[in-house]
């Protein structure tokens, strides 16, 4: 796991959209998470991951934005965002699996020709027929 330290974390509360009656243009629930991918100090692999992962959410500075607008408190959307970055962190964590090279045996190719000498013969039988 990644340790994230606080003061690479900056939160932001904006003025949310959705439900919420009058609430929603008094108080400003929602959360915008930043956070500075550089000061996490990520292996140059798990970087990259994170880049795939996060695709427009990070800018080109190297800033990772979430915004959680889900809830209709500022706590709940907090931890939401938090979470959130959680999962793509760890997301960019798990490292693809290798894989390992197969090559067919020499009886599966030769299965594969004859099967496709045999669709041949069917094929072939398909046309017009002469009449003598």
């Amino acid at each position: 796991m990644i340790e994230i330290p606080e003061s690479a974390i900056e939160e932001r509360f904006l003025a949310a959209t959705g439900p919420g009656g009058q609430n929603v243009n008094k108080v400003a629930t929602a959360c915008q998470l930043r956070v500075d991918v550089f000061a996490l100090g990520l292996h140059p692999e798990t970087y990259r991951r994170l880049k795939l992962l996060a695709g427009s959410r990070l800018t080109a500075a190297g800033v990772l934005v979430l915004t959680a607008r889900r809830y209709r408190t500022q706590e709940q959307n907090r931890a939401d965002a938090r979470e959130r970055l959680a999962e793509l962190l760890t997301g960019a964590e798990k490292r693809d699996a290798r894989r390992v090279k197969t090559k067919p045996s020499r009886a599966a190719k030769a299965r594969r020709v004859d099967a496709k000498k045999g669709r041949a013969v069917v094929k072939a039988g398909r046309g017009r027929v002469a009449v003598e």
